[in-house]
């Protein structure tokens, strides 16, 4: 087993990776409300910051007037400090209010720029093909661009705001602690210095105890990503499991991919208890040191208890911003995995578009549509080149009807695939007709999570077809026990019986009306008597219809003009 502290090597460096995600939002045709948006949020960082300067005048005015019982000033500090306040609370509650905005906005661009990648050229199904079902883009599309977002926002802003603050408070600091003489040597602005030494030394800890976290966080964001696509596989083929009585396989399966989550997470509660440890007693310390460092300037009534207190504050301002990285190494620990993650995300997109042909290119577009369907010596394989058929040599006219039969596994739909081009692992030359407008309906055809009306028109939209046509169609693929079901949202998959959702997808091409069917095992959960009566109803309702199909049933020879045996190669007239 590789090392879990590990992440993937590349030859990007992390800036590189960082700005390949962020840059495309910000040239983008929604960069000018984004930038609008991060240029208000940063004034108001920067007023946040102001606010802390005149919170640390206040503390040093506030406390002098407590030492002297000066109770007029008292009393004017105390209005002072409520209208700083008033102005805090607003400052801050907008400056999150446009960040969040900000963040859903660009989330919302990332989002769909994403998706656009991972659907074009069907590279969510080229990953299928090559088995890269362990990837999870559901993952790295939902939480992994969330967190980037987020993170990002959060980092960059705090970041600014720590820059800004230390540049401020580190001229405060410097002018009120003033010099101190150790061993006969003076030390201007010492309080500076040993803000500066507290931080470096506590960062270069918490760096070296934190550091293998970065690789841990990757692994388990992949284990978790990995034990959740298996609870959703499990749900979506929760019938097959059950007449399998697969439990006890499941449950082995289940718990041995969470036992890998388990392991890895101790390791993370290990490495973050020792880093705990060591900030909690970093901040803690603070709390302590500059009064034990500015303790003899104070002893020796060289500055006052304001004066203290103001250094107090400032000297804690100051570390803060010294101890930023401190503060978000966990975070930047979970930042750095997400972006090797949707880095890696993106490799894999382009990686699996350069390793598969262009399917399309390979088709021959006939200059008539009357020409019909050509395959020439045509040869199928698998994504590992192991081979399917070869030789494969048929023409169908438009308007016919053609039965492919073959022994199971052989590479019957998959020669579908090809035709319809999806399938990129095949030679030879496939032309089809000038405008062709074809429809393959699978054995097994999607049934989207939506309301039924929806799946009936999958994939347009509902409001392209009037309620009476869909009813009507119901009523002749014998759906009309569901007419009243339209608009409930339901996993049509798992309400449907495989029949009823056969018959959904004839209604499908009822209302499409393709010139070009391609039936794959269409029927196979349809009675014969069922079946009939769709063959029958595509011949009438849709005159000139090209139908090809792949089915086993010797009943479905009565149904189609010429059959083609893709083992003999040999083709004869029904």
């Amino acid at each position: 087993m590789s090392d879990p502290t590990s992440v993937p090597v590349s030859k990007k460096s992390w800036f590189k990776r960082f700005w390949s995600l962020a840059k495309p939002f910000w040239v983008s045709d929604e960069k000018w409300p984004g930038i609008g948006l991060l240029v208000t949020i940063i004034a108001l960082t920067l007023g946040v910051v102001y606010l802390n300067v005149q919170f640390n005048t206040w503390y040093r005015e506030f406390y002098d007037a407590m030492q002297n019982l000066d109770q007029p000033a008292f009393w004017r500090l105390i209005k002072k400090f409520g209208v700083l306040a008033v102005i805090y609370i607003f400052v801050v509650v907008y400056q999150q209010y446009l960040q969040q905005l900000l963040q859903i906005m660009w989330r919302r661009w990332m989002t769909a720029h994403l998706v656009d990648r991972w659907l074009a050229n069907r590279t969510y199904y080229l990953w299928q093909l090559e088995q890269q079902i362990t990837d999870n883009p559901d993952q790295r599309i939902s939480q992994d661009i969330n967190m980037f977002v987020a993170t990002t926002l959060s980092l960059t802003l705090g970041l600014l705001r720590e820059v800004v603050m230390l540049t401020s408070f580190v001229a405060i600091l410097w002018q009120v602690s003033g010099p101190i003489t150790l061993w006969g040597v003076t030390i201007p602005g010492y309080m500076v210095w040993a803000a500066l030494v507290y931080s470096i030394v506590g960062t270069w800890v918490i760096h070296k105890i934190g550091k293998p976290l970065i690789g841990l966080t990757y692994t388990q964001q992949r284990f978790e990503a990995d034990f959740r696509f298996h609870l959703v596989r499990l749900r979506e083929n929760s019938e097959s499991v059950a007449l399998s009585r697969g439990e006890k396989a499941e449950n082995r399966n289940l718990l041995a991919r969470f036992q890998e989550i388990y392991l890895n997470f101790r390791e993370i509660m290990d490495r973050q208890k020792q880093l705990v440890f060591t900030r909690a007693f970093y901040n803690q310390f603070a709390v302590i040191f500059p009064f034990l460092v500015a303790a003899p300037r104070f002893f020796a009534k060289e500055i006052k208890l304001g004066g203290l207190m103001q250094i107090s504050n400032a000297f804690d301002k100051v570390k803060d911003s010294f101890s930023f990285f401190v503060d978000a190494y966990l975070v930047i620990a979970e930042f750095a995995a997400v972006i090797l993650r949707l880095d890696g995300f993106l490799d894999s997109v382009q990686a699996a578009q350069e390793r598969a042909p262009r399917t399309t290119d390979n088709i021959h577009h006939n200059d008539f549509a009357a020409a019909g369907l050509t395959l020439k010596n045509v040869s199928l394989a698998l994504p590992n080149q192991q081979p399917l058929l070869d030789g494969i040599n048929f023409h169908v006219k438009p308007g016919e009807s053609l039965l492919v039969s073959g022994p199971s596994g052989i590479g019957k739909s998959t020669l579908f695939r090809a035709i319809s081009g999806i399938w990129p692992y095949w030679n030879g030359k496939i032309e089809v007709p000038a405008g062709m407008r074809g429809m393959v309906l699978p054995q097994k055809p999607y049934m989207p999570v939506d309301t039924l009306r929806a799946a009936l028109t999958y994939p347009e939209v509902p409001t392209e077809y009037t309620e009476e046509e869909v009813l009507g169609l119901m009523t002749l693929c014998k759906l009309e026990h569901l007419a009243k079901r339209l608009d409930d949202i339901e996993n049509w998959a798992q309400v449907l019986s495989p029949g009823e959702q056969q018959r959904v997808a004839f209604v499908r091409v009822f209302l499409h009306k393709p010139d070009w069917l391609f039936l794959d095992e269409a029927t196979s959960a349809l009675d014969e008597g069922m079946q009939k009566q769709v063959y029958e109803a595509l011949k009438l309702r849709l005159p000139g219809l090209t139908v090809v199909s792949i089915a086993h049933r010797a009943s479905l020879r009565d149904l189609h003009q010429r059959e083609y045996d893709v083992l003999a190669k040999a083709e004869r007239t029904l």
